[in-house]
């Protein structure tokens, strides 16, 4: 398939009712409103294919993006290609999903989301803490910078209700997937979270919720699923 393919393909199965919830959800135009499980059927047909990927997230169509990254050759990706990605990653499902997604499978994920986060841009900055988040749930503990984690953890507590409005939802995800996925700092995570307590994030009328870190670390742990590690990210 070629670009033009799937953009052909994604402009007949787009709707206008998805395309409303999707606006609520924070995704900006250009985009057709095409289901989730839609592009997944196209994932499946076409499986992995990099150059493909990088045609279709350059069109800058939402929907277009969100399966770019379900076909990228994460390792594949360079810095440059990353840094475009994040630029361009206005919409939340890119710069929330997509992006980190790619950047977790990414030898300078790491790296790049240490810097995303100190970044002007509010996009971008929840995307450096997406990626974070990524990072924890699937890299075994060993592999991990321990000492590095432990400091965001205190920088997220400490500032956390003075971040933008997704940059908040993301900050808590992270607290959240260290707290979860990374036991020997389950209880700072926990701490954290505690001192966190709410955190107020605006969603637009829909009926997402922001998840209280500490209970949500809770009940992982009740479920006997601390420290278990994800297979991948992509969903």
């Amino acid at each position: 398939m070629t670009v033009n393919d799937v953009i052909t393909e994604l402009k007949a199965h787009g709707s206008e009712s998805v395309k409303k919830i999707w606006l609520n959800h924070g995704i900006k135009e250009p985009f057709f409103g095409v289901k989730i499980e839609y592009l997944k059927g196209i994932q499946k047909k076409v499986k992995k294919n990099h150059a493909l990927a990088l045609g279709l997230f350059a069109t800058g169509n939402a929907d277009a993006m969100y399966l770019a990254a379900l076909i990228a050759d994460d390792a594949a990706m360079t810095k440059e290609d990353l840094q475009r990605w994040v630029r361009a990653a206005v919409s939340q499902n890119i710069n929330e999903y997509a992006v980190p997604w790619v950047a977790t499978g990414n030898k300078h994920g790491y790296t790049l989301a240490l810097e995303w986060i100190d970044a002007s841009e509010a996009h971008i900055q929840a995307a450096g803490w997406a990626t974070l988040s990524g990072i924890v749930s699937v890299t075994p503990d060993t592999s991990l910078d321990l000492t590095a984690l432990r400091g965001l953890l205190v920088r997220v507590a400490a500032s956390i209700h003075g971040a933008a409005n997704r940059v908040r939802y993301t900050m808590n995800g992270f607290v959240i997937a260290v707290g979860s996925y990374v036991t020997p700092l389950t209880a700072e995570a926990m701490a954290a979270g505690r001192k966190m307590g709410v955190v107020t994030v605006d969603m637009a009328g829909t009926a997402c919720k922001v998840p209280d870190a500490a209970v949500y670390i809770t009940k992982v742990s009740e479920k006997g699923k601390l420290g278990v590690k994800k297979k991948g990210v992509k969903c």
